[in-house]
């Protein structure tokens, strides 16, 4: 049986690194890919990092019901996760690791109770966490703002998950999570 992995945390917490690095650790995880209509950033590709929508094909998506969850995250930027990505992985025999926001993590792990591991990652404190958006250089003074407003209403949500995974020393936090990840799939790591 298939299972899904869903690692869920404020944007800056570090939640891609560990994702990353867990999908080189375990041969038989394959990310999900969400569909976003934010705009593309030079380094990404399309269908790898997400599959960018415009707003119109979005809606015209979660109008036919595609998507397991989808939000609007940001003013006009909205994400998701479509249940074909799921359903292919799956096809594949597959295990699924997710890189997603909060509430889209609850919608998941409230669909798949019994079939998914949602791991909140918390970063040290808030103050580190503002200093690691900040230091990104990847935001205007105004997104900025919105990141940090929205990260500290998501600290607030990890008591929800099964697992907080404190990422204050990365090389901890990697080993812990190839621990956590390792026991639930039932997989030497």
């Amino acid at each position: 049986m298939s299972k899904l992995v869903i690692f869920t945390a404020p944007s800056g917490a570090g939640k891609t690194t560990i994702v990353r690095h867990l999908l080189q650790r375990f041969d038989n995880l394959a990310f999900s890919v969400s569909a976003t209509t934010r705009k593309q950033r030079a380094h990404e590709i399309d269908g790898r990092d997400y599959y960018f929508l415009t707003p119109e094909e979005f809606m015209q998506r979660v109008a036919h019901g595609d998507f397991l969850e989808w939000e609007e995250v940001y003013p006009g930027q909205y994400y998701g996760t479509l249940r074909s990505e799921i359903e292919r992985l799956w096809q594949e025999g597959k295990d699924v690791i997710f890189d997603i926001d909060v509430k889209g993590a609850w919608r998941i792990k409230q669909a798949y109770p019994d079939k998914s591991l949602a791991v909140f990652v918390m970063p040290p404190s808030p103050k580190t966490l503002f200093e690691r958006l900040r230091n990104r250089h990847t935001e205007n003074e105004e997104s900025l703002h919105m990141r940090i407003a929205r990260a500290s209403e998501e600290l607030k949500w990890a008591p929800r998950f099964d697992v907080i995974l404190v990422n204050d020393h990365l090389e901890d936090a990697l080993k812990q999570a190839e621990k956590i990840v390792g026991e639930f799939l039932n997989t030497p790591h």
